[in-house]
């Protein structure tokens, strides 16, 4: 096995050591040396299974503090060390699973060591045997002697993400939890109080088959298909939805406009004066032709083929004046613009080779998705068309374009998430959009990004109040500035600690679910102060 010491300068001294006994002490002992002349942090890694004893994590703190006591060193300097981090075992009666010291300082001057040590017990159901608040608040003074103490509590309740259903965890990438911040608390596992500061946290993947934005999801996946396959030069092609041959689909699209009695004109006319189907998912009553052959085309292609084949139907179709398909206004691909020359009969030259028809195909589902995308947020009025032109440029080359659609998309997940499972009104909204686009402006793509809202609990309290949190805890606290100290009390329905492994009243089981009775791993945190002379 070995010790890792990393340096707080990222360099890395590791020592081998192969028996835990005696040559510890020795090992330790040279490693004195270290932690008086350098700064740096050491600890464990997780996976060795040999711990060195608690007394010898205690050495480590000494030395640390002597290291920093003026009075006691030779040097004429003393710098701050870095904080010291010891991981422990739980071997000791208390249950240590960390040990830590930093520095306070006054200037640049050090004045003393704070001491921490990190207890942790396995997760039980039964409350009378967790620690009381009248405990915490007795311990602190015992350890203090405080004129006066300051209460505070924090909670976190999940609102949407991981399910449990007959004691079996559903994964999900997606979550949403709260944090309650308040004062006063009066009892341990107490309810935060509506005055209390709530702020969610937002983590939404895309794809979530609960979400209405999952059928959006596979036309974006679709997209993402084909920009991969000319960034790459390989595709992967999705299954298709439909059992018609692209081709085919295409054939009876042409010939249904065909057979229609009504000019451009009339077509242009109706989609002016007919109100557009809008509903708060995306779907919209207005797709014009190049969108109603993309949704087509992207249910049924397989192949490159089948993109230049069914592109090569329809462009023949509009240069002999078979079809006169009435397109937006401010469509920007390059189908569109044939179609648009189509209209005085002046159709210039495409040849469907190599990537040419995967480059339309893509420009035609980035128009498309953008229009769907606009639909939602403008008629939602949650931005204007001015913040919106970033991810709707079409000056950047057609990679780019995926990229800022695939923010959008994202940005939507995010926001119908919110709207729909959590009822978040228009203000909470509107103040999210915002900060998902000021993101996304400078930021890369990231669904592991947490977004954070401040929110008021009223709003939420049908959520959280009847529900079990997923941490809880109440700190203690004396003193001011560097010289606070804290004394406080975590419980959890996992681990705070990944070092050890706890035993638990139920094996196997990581989640709380609907159990009127949960089970909590307990984390208490203790802090000593010691003044240099």
């Amino acid at each position: 096995s070995s010790l890792t010491i990393e340096l707080c300068s990222d360099l890395t001294k590791v020592s081998k050591i192969s028996d835990p006994g005696d040559e510890q002490m020795t090992e330790a002992s040279n490693l004195s040396d270290e932690i008086c002349a350098g700064k740096m942090c050491i600890f464990n890694p997780p996976h060795l299974t040999t711990f060195f004893s608690s007394s010898l994590y205690r050495q480590f703190l000494s030395w640390y503090t002597l290291s920093q006591n003026a009075s006691m060193s030779a040097e004429d300097t003393n710098l701050p060390l870095y904080p010291l981090w010891v991981r422990c075992d739980m071997s000791d009666p208390a249950g240590t699973t960390w040990f830590g010291a930093e520095t306070v300082c006054v200037g640049t001057k050090v004045t003393g060591v704070k001491l921490y040590s990190i207890t942790s017990k396995g997760s039980t159901a039964d409350k009378q045997s967790l620690t009381t608040l009248e405990e915490l608040k007795q311990e602190h003074k015992k350890r203090h002697h405080p004129s006066s103490v300051g209460i505070k509590g924090s909670a976190r309740f999940s609102l949407f993400g991981s399910t449990v259903v007959e004691n079996t965890t559903i994964e999900s990438q997606s979550s949403v939890t709260v944090d309650f911040k308040w004062s006063h608390v009066e009892s341990i596992l107490e309810t935060p109080p509506l005055s209390s500061t709530a702020t969610l946290n937002i983590k939404i993947a895309s794809g979530d088959m609960r979400s209405p934005m999952f059928e959006m999801y596979r036309e974006l996946e679709f997209l993402l298909t084909l920009a991969d396959g000319l960034r790459t030069g390989e595709t992967e092609w999705i299954e298709p939805l439909e059992s018609t041959s692209p081709v085919n689909l295409t054939k009876a699209y042409l010939e249904e406009l065909q057979n229609t009695a009504k000019t451009l004109q009339d077509q242009a006319l109706k989609s002016e004066t007919e109100t557009p189907i809008f509903n708060s998912f995306l779907e919209r009553g207005d797709l014009d032709f190049v969108e109603q052959l993309w949704v087509r085309m992207r249910k049924s292609v397989t192949s490159y083929q089948d993109i230049g084949d069914c592109l090569k139907l329809v462009i023949d179709a509009l240069r002999y004046g078979d079809i006169k398909p009435w397109i937006h206004r401010d469509s920007s691909s390059s189908l569109s613009k044939l179609i648009l020359q189509s209209y005085h009969q002046q159709i210039e030259h495409v040849s469907l080779t190599g990537f040419t028809p995967v480059n339309m195909l893509l420009e035609m589902g980035l128009d498309k998705m953008r229009k769907d995308y606009i639909n939602y947020l403008i008629g939602e009025e949650l931005t204007t068309l001015n913040h919106l032109c970033f991810y709707l440029s079409t000056e950047v080359d057609l990679q780019e374009q995926v990229i800022r659609l695939r923010k959008l998309h994202h940005l939507l997940e995010i926001i119908v998430t919110c709207s729909t499972f959590l009822g978040l009104p228009y203000d909470r909204l509107f103040l999210l959009t915002q900060l998902c686009l000021q993101h996304y402006r400078t930021s890369p793509y990231d669904e592991e990004h947490e977004f954070k809202l401040q929110i008021k609990p009223a709003l939420i309290s049908h959520f959280y109040q009847k529900e079990h949190p997923i941490l809880w805890g109440v700190e203690v606290s004396s003193g001011h500035g560097p010289r606070e100290v804290r004394t406080s009390l975590h419980l959890s329905d996992r681990p705070l600690v990944d070092h050890v492994i706890f035993e638990t009243d139920y094996p196997n089981q990581t989640v709380n679910g609907d159990s009127e009775d949960p089970a909590f791993f307990s984390t208490m945190a203790y802090c000593s102060l010691v003044n240099f002379a």
